[in-house]
């Protein structure tokens, strides 16, 4: 018999519920900060620099992938859709060039997200910050919103060896901040794909947030354990 759905959780469930958590390791783009709409206008700008069609089956198709795959390392959606190296190189390229020309006016942060991690951290709590862009457009984003001092680590998959949804990105943030046991991550994330990397981690606590880019239902394919309406929720599901 499947199991039921965990409930959507709001800022006044009871943080009793879930596990003493040492680590939070949370994402970008969807969950902590906002770009709107930006990694889909620099994708249609890499898709167009490397000869994909403007309109048509297969730029609709390729532009579903890229929905489907936020959370991953650029590059292995790129490799993916286009499996030749050379031109998956050139995509990603093109793809870094056309984001990063328009962050000092196109990101921001999400409502609620520097005071979550405050408060994280003044509650002995560490926190991560994760991404799948490159390393290069992470401290371009960070620059912009002048987060260098925020969290405690920062981690591309360029840090960690692969991107999500594979564990490496969680892994490498328990081992950067020494955390007892696994069992005392929480991965908070706003696709799927974050929620696989946290499991896959051993994490105890996925939760998802609906401001980023997937639904909750394609949220709830995954697995989480919590699903919030925004990151400003978490301060009252994990602190006492």
């Amino acid at each position: 018999m499947p199991n039921a759905p965990a409930p959507t959780v709001t800022a006044a469930t009871s943080p009793a519920r879930t596990p003493v958590v040492e680590l939070v390791v949370l994402d970008m783009a969807g969950t902590t900060v906002s770009d709107d709409g930006l990694v889909l206008a620099a994708f249609d700008t890499a898709a167009t620099a490397v000869g994909l069609p403007d309109t048509g089956t297969e730029r609709a198709d390729a532009r579903r992938y890229v929905l489907d795959t936020m959370g991953q390392s650029k590059i292995e959606v790129f490799r993916a859709l286009f499996g030749d190296e050379d031109r998956a190189r050139a995509a990603n390229s093109a793809f870094e060039s056309a984001y990063d020309a328009r962050i000092d006016t196109g990101v921001q942060a999400i409502a609620g997200a520097v005071e979550t991690v405050t408060a994280l951290r003044d509650a002995g709590i560490k926190v991560v910050l994760t991404t799948g862009f490159s390393t290069t457009t992470q401290h371009r984003i960070l620059d912009t919103l002048h987060w260098h001092d925020l969290a405690d680590a920062y981690l591309a998959p360029g840090d960690a060896g692969r991107g999500r949804p594979f564990p490496d990105l969680v892994l490498t943030a328990a081992l950067r901040t020494g955390v007892s046991d696994m069992a005392a991550v929480a991965v908070v994330g706003d696709t799927s794909n974050d929620i696989d990397s946290g499991r896959r981690a051993g994490a105890s606590v996925l939760v998802g947030v609906l401001t980023g880019a997937h639904s909750e239902a394609q949220l709830r394919t995954a697995g989480p354990t919590h699903v919030l309406a925004s990151v400003a929720d978490l301060p009252a599901l994990l602190l006492p």
